[in-house]
Order: structure tokens, then C-alpha cells, then sequence
């Protein structure tokens, strides 16, 4: 006899491009009639939305609330989500553990009420480290990698990674333009709290000439004498890129307010236009700055986030039939496995500064092997 389960699957933490498309492959495999009559169980799909605050919110006895934050997925309603950004079930950055605000119990109760066998979780360390918490007192949970940072450990690779690189490398190109036209500096500020992934292999990609991360932090003298020795060269501008964890040597990140999220992160911000604003006060040099922000996240996933959503989304449901509960799909080595989600939490995969960073030139290193 075939055993019926439950999948509600959900996204929180910022959205990316890639979300749309593992929803799609872990509907599409859990649910491929060729495959189901090789099983001994077979799958209903639901998306969650909003993230946990869609399963803490939801009354499961009112079917306008049912309906307000459920939504039924087949093989037809998700056959062109691979090709659009962001995440059609919506996100939050909800916390249901955050101390000051405990809604577990609640959270809990309303996965037993809706008859949740199993939820499958798209995130970042902080989704995923409410997954294991679940996990942990017996709720069945599967994570997959997402965090255009790329700052998750155990896995090589986190969805809507690449596509943000790309984006990041579009923006400089169009940039170089008007600083080439203005024989300006440019700073440019993209998102990486801890983790200088973003700033260094978009530098990297657009050429940046001086490349500034959270792991290293940063010398404004400098960067000034950096881009006085290329003052008499024959470019008449220069490419800054920061992330916005940055810290000049002996200061704090800098907070674009002070707000502080669910999960206890504060606002950051505002890095580049301190760079900038000290570049022209030191050198006299004009220079520009500007904020990526939420570009990064947003447009269609590129061939690389389509690729891994579809395997994340397929491993996702392989971990299922083979009850690998409580943990996460990960890339290792170019080979799709799993690692456990304990091992994920409150840990960051940081960038290695002797491996792949030059602490003189404020680059990615020039030696590789």
C-alpha cells in the first residue's frame, strides 16, 4: 500500500534569483508520475507563504487564512518558475525562536494542524538554523543553500550567487563609462556582512582596481597612496569595490541606522561614501559613490542558479525518499551531496585571505597555484 506525505516547502531570508526554479524542481520530482510508480510513496506539494511567518500566522481551521498562506503546487502551475527571479511564495526574515518574541509553540502546532509530514527550507544560516531547531524536537526538515553572499559553510556553492556577480560586473561596466568620461573614482558598495565573496570575485570579474573586504580590514592611507601611484599612468579613473561589512583598521563596520533584525543582524551601510569622501578630502582626487544594494539581488537567475536550483531541487526530494532529515543539500567537489545542518549553523564560510587575497595591492591575488 502507497503512503501519502505532506511537502510545504518555503523561502525565507532576502529573496534571489534562483528560489522560483528549486520550488519548481522539488514539485516537478516529488510528483513525476514515472518516478512516483517506482515508489512505495507518493507526495502532495504545498508552498508556504512568507517564510516561517507565513506557518505562524496561518489559522488552519479558517480556509481564507488557509488560503491567504498555502498554495497548492503541481507539475503545471510551476512549469515556467525557472525563468523568473525572486520567489513566487514571498519571504521574511522571521525569527520563531527570537527570545524576545518566542512564537515556536505556535509554529509548531500549526505544521501538526496542517498535517506537514515534511518541510523543505530554502535559505540562508539563518532559515536554515530554524530548520535544525525544528529538526531537533522532531519535526522532519531539509534544507537547501541560498545566500547571494555565498557565505554558507558545507557547501561550495548558494543559490542566486552567480547570478549577483553577474549583475555586479554589468553595473561596474556601465559605470566605467561616465568615470572614464569624468576621470572620476568610483566606489562601489555591494551587500556581504561577513563574508567578502561578493566584493572580491565581482571585483574580480569587472576588474576593480582596489578591492576592499570585511576579513581584511582596510588602510585609507593606503588606498590613497594606491591610487596616487595610478594617477600618472595613462587611466584617468579608477574602480573601487567595497563590501559593506569593510572596516577601515581600527573602526566598526559602519551602520546605515540602527536597526536590528529578527535573527539580532544590524542595518549596514554607508562604507562607500565614507571611502569616497575620504579619497577627495586626502587626495583631492574627484570620486563618485555608489550603493548596489537590492540590484544584486533582483533579475532573472543565470544559467548557473537555473542548473543548481534544478539539482538542489531534485536532491531535495532524493533526501527524502532516503530520510536524510535534518540536513542540507550542498555542492562539494562539483558533486551534489548532503551535509548535516548542525554543521551549518552559526558558522560562515569566509574568504581565506592568504589563499585569495593581495594585502598590498587591495586585490584578489595574483598567484594561484
Amino acid at each position: 500500500m502507497m503512503t501519502k506525505m505532506k511537502i510545504a516547502v518555503l523561502t525565507g531570508g532576502g529573496d534571489c534569483p534562483g528560489l522560483n526554479g528549486t520550488i519548481k524542481w522539488v514539485t516537478k520530482t516529488a510528483l513525476d508520475p514515472k518516478i512516483v510508480e517506482k515508489r512505495s510513496t507518493s507526495f502532495d506539494v504545498v508552498g508556504i507563504k512568507e517564510g516561517w511567518q507565513g506557518l505562524i500566522d496561518i489559522d488552519p481551521a479558517d480556509p481564507k487564512s488557509c488560503e491567504r498562506f498555502i498554495k497548492p503546487l503541481d507539475e503545471e502551475i510551476v512549469r515556467t518558475w525557472d525563468r523568473y527571479g525572486g520567489t513566487n511564495l514571498g519571504t521574511s526574515r522571521t525569527n520563531p525562536f527570537n527570545p524576545k518574541n518566542d512564537r515556536s509553540k505556535k509554529l509548531i502546532q500549526n505544521i501538526k494542524k496542517l498535517g506537514i509530514d515534511i518541510i523543505v527550507a530554502i535559505g540562508g544560516e539563518d532559515t536554515l538554523g530554524v530548520a535544525y531547531k525544528l529538526y531537533k524536537i522532531g519535526i522532519k526538515t531539509v534544507g537547501i543553500p541560498k545566500t547571494i553572499d555565498n557565505d554558507l559553510t558545507g557547501t561550495e556553492y548558494s543559490l542566486g550567487f552567480d547570478t549577483a556577480i553577474n549583475i555586479i560586473m554589468e553595473e561596474i561596466d556601465r559605470l566605467r563609462t561616465t568615470a572614464g568620461s569624468h576621470s572620476r573614482i568610483f566606489v562601489v558598495e555591494t551587500m556581504g556582512r561577513h563574508a567578502g565573496w561578493l566584493a572580491l570575485y565581482g571585483g574580480e570579474s569587472s576588474g576593480a582596481y582596489i578591492i576592499l573586504i570585511p576579513e581584511h580590514p582596510f588602510d585609507m592611507d593606503k588606498i590613497c597612496e594606491l591610487l596616487q601611484e595610478r594617477k600618472g599612468r595613462e587611466i584617468h579613473y579608477s574602480i573601487i569595490v567595497v563590501s559593506e561589512g569593510a572596516k577601515h583598521i581600527g573602526h566598526q563596520e559602519i551602520l546605515k541606522n540602527n536597526k536590528i533584525d529578527d535573527f539580532g543582524h544590524v542595518n549596514l551601510g554607508g562604507v562607500a561614501t565614507f571611502v569616497s569622501n575620504e579619497i577627495e578630502k586626502r587626495t583631492g582626487f574627484e570620486s563618485r559613490s555608489i550603493v548596489l544594494s537590492h540590484l544584486q539581488r533582483g533579475g532573472t537567475p543565470s544559467a548557473r542558479d537555473r542548473l543548481l536550483a534544478r539539482w538542489f531541487g531534485i536532491a531535495a526530494v532524493d533526501m527524502i525518499m532516503n530520510e536524510d532529515f535534518g540536513r542540507m543539500v550542498s555542492l562539494s567537489r562539483g558533486e551534489i551531496t548532503s551535509v548535516p545542518l548542525k554543521e551549518i549553523v552559526n558558522k560562515l564560510k569566509l574568504v581565506e585571505v592568504s589563499k585569495y587575497y593581495d594585502t598590498e595591492r587591495y586585490n584578489g591575488r595574483r598567484t594561484i597555484l
